[in-house]
């Protein structure tokens, strides 16, 4: 009882937090220009995570020894963190929270077709291709594509929130196809500064400058959440659900990060959402249960036995009961 437990608390932290990132970005990017934002998010989230697992994990845990740990650690860095964050700041400027959380809702479906593709162990058949399709009707119903207003910046934003929902879904893909010995969350510690990097490079090429910023208390509130709540915690969280679940059900959570993001969009940004994105992101979640239905059914088919083996297990005591008690049942 007490392991689902923390398998429910680790699920609630996790979506939580990641869930407030979109909220947090989005109120920090009136403060801070995008690259540069995500790049100092990423400065805190290296200062909380190596000295984290320098102190968690043994030196033989932490310590990168192959070019297959080295190649992991360079994918979560440059795709899973460092590139997916720079293109969900940027495409946040033009669009709401909930938005934001829906098309990166598209990692369960994205990973496969890279997975099909990169990793010789696994297939896409038609059923997967469905639901792939499907879950880009969802994008397109999300995005409100009209021919008219294609270099309209909302629909621009979109787009770049699509590339970083790809670029999440080829990293993580190329994590496991590099097959490293390291742990995730030591994986994750090494990749925060690469990816940091990576961002404040960026940052320069784009010409954003450090005198822009606006160092406000609500700046700084949005700047700390995202470098500490989102950048660190959220990720511990993540990994021990991962660990205590596997990645199919640990993934569920991109499911309900939207839902959080959309009401912290609504209850302290007063944003809103539209019935069209609501059917979007249910037509995406149609199609992840239709790529993912295999494990899912796996999964419904073990809460079935376990909630069968417990009204079994009820049922036995109650016959048990009523054989040793010749008063059991009788109404008063």
């Amino acid at each position: 009882m007490a392991s689902r437990y923390r398998v429910l608390g680790l699920f609630v932290v996790a979506s939580t937090l990641f869930g407030g990132t979109f909220v947090a970005a989005k109120g920090g990017l009136a403060y801070f220009p995008p690259l540069l934002f995500v790049a100092f998010r990423f400065d805190i989230g290296t200062a909380l995570m190596l000295p984290y697992v320098l102190v968690r994990f043994p030196r033989e845990k932490w310590l990168p020894r192959t070019r297959a740990d080295v190649a992991g650690i360079l994918a979560a860095g440059v795709f899973t963190i460092g590139l997916t964050n720079a293109f969900i700041f940027v495409g946040q400027q033009s669009v709401t929270s909930g938005v934001g959380a829906i098309f990166m809702s598209l990692n369960p479906i994205l990973t496969p077709v890279f997975a099909a593709v990169l990793v010789s162990d696994e297939g896409f058949s038609r059923y997967d291709a469905g639901g792939m399709l499907l879950g880009f009707v969802g994008v397109v119903l999300v995005a409100s594509i009209d021919p008219t207003n294609l270099f309209d910046g909302a629909v621009i934003g979109k787009a770049v929130l699509l590339a970083g929902a790809v670029c999440g879904g080829l990293g993580g893909v190329l994590i496991r196809r590099a097959d490293s010995s390291l742990p995730s969350s030591v994986r994750t510690a090494w990749g925060l500064p690469i990816g940091a990097l990576l961002c404040h490079f960026m940052s320069l090429a784009a010409g954003e400058q450090p005198a822009l910023i606006e160092w406000t208390p609500a700046g700084l509130v949005a700047l700390g959440y995202v470098g500490v709540f989102s950048g660190a915690l959220a990720f511990i969280a993540y990994f021990g659900l991962l660990d205590e679940v596997g990645a199919i059900r640990g993934n569920m959570i991109f499911y309900v990060v939207p839902i959080v993001a959309t009401l912290g969009g609504w209850v302290l940004l007063g944003e809103t959402i539209s019935p069209l994105t609501i059917a979007g992101f249910v037509t995406i979640v149609c199609g992840f249960a239709i790529i993912g239905r295999e494990p899912i059914t796996t999964e419904l088919a073990r809460f079935r036995a376990y909630i069968g083996a417990k009204l079994g297990s009820a049922t036995e005591q109650m016959a048990t009961v009523a054989r040793t008690d010749p008063n059991w049942g009788e109404q008063d």
